[in-house]
């Protein structure tokens, strides 16, 4: 009887353990692609160790046809009008002061928070991230739990140097295989911050993050909340994405 228990056991492991790690990244880039234009309020609130609250907003387009995004500020008064631009490779921080555009990379942090500006493009995780593998080869997944959500925990490293954040550990939910949480290292393998998921808006067949939390964890006092409301899908002239654009918001 006890055989017969340790080998329905096995069994039930190796089918839970069916699919791959490289296939859980394809399904959350799956669910994360989104094939039609986008537009959004964000409200981002900036917690700093001894300076208080700080709370910024800003409208937000995208175009992943277009490998495209902006991002204007809305608040507070001393931002109003400044901004994001991106098309394909380039990045530009407009500074409605001085009337300026300046090349930034994606690392670039939005404002005042931690959130940068590859947080606002799409990224493919297949395309950046290898998932770890054991000393077989075998790509190394563990089913966890996350508060009550069963999870797959997979580590992954970066292809190249190019990319923000060269290791993450990922919990991703078993049943909708969207992102609960996610830690970010630096190249040394230290811990630089923790994103947590709260919530998913549903468009059609695909799935955007409404809010999640950025903890700092150099020092875990230092938060950013991220907030996504007011989503549209209509499309969006191919004017917005341009510097004149930006430019005459402030005219």
């Amino acid at each position: 009887m006890k055989k017969i228990i340790v080998i329905i056991m096995i069994l039930i492991s190796q089918v839970t353990l069916a699919i791959t790690g490289s296939e859980i990244l394809n399904k959350v880039d799956e669910l994360g692609s989104l094939d039609r234009d986008t537009t959004a309020k964000v409200k981002l609130t900036i917690k700093e160790k001894g300076q208080g609250i700080k709370v910024e907003e800003l409208l937000y387009y995208r175009k992943d046809s277009a490998d495209s995004f902006l991002i204007v500020f809305t608040a507070p008064s001393n931002e109003r009008g400044n901004g994001y631009l991106k098309n394909g490779d380039n990045i530009w921080l407009y500074k409605k002061n001085t009337r300026t555009f300046q090349f930034v990379n994606s690392n670039e942090v939005i404002g005042s928070s931690r959130a940068t500006a590859e947080d606002f493009e799409e990224k493919k995780l297949a395309d950046m991230y290898n998932v770890v593998k054991d000393k077989s080869g075998k790509e190394i997944i563990e089913e966890v739990k996350l508060g009550n959500k069963n999870c797959y925990k997979i580590e992954v490293k970066a292809k190249n140097n190019k990319v923000k954040n060269p290791k993450r550990i990922y919990w991703i939910d078993k049943e909708s295989f969207l992102p609960l949480q996610v830690e970010n290292y630096s190249l040394s393998g230290k811990l630089t911050e923790t994103i947590q998921f709260g919530s998913y808006k549903k468009i059609e067949n695909s799935y955007i993050s409404t809010k999640l939390l950025i903890t700092d964890e150099f020092d875990n006092e230092n938060k950013t909340l991220v907030e996504i409301s007011n989503i549209s899908t209509e499309k969006i002239p191919d004017k917005i994405f341009t510097k004149a654009y930006l430019e005459n918001l402030n005219k």
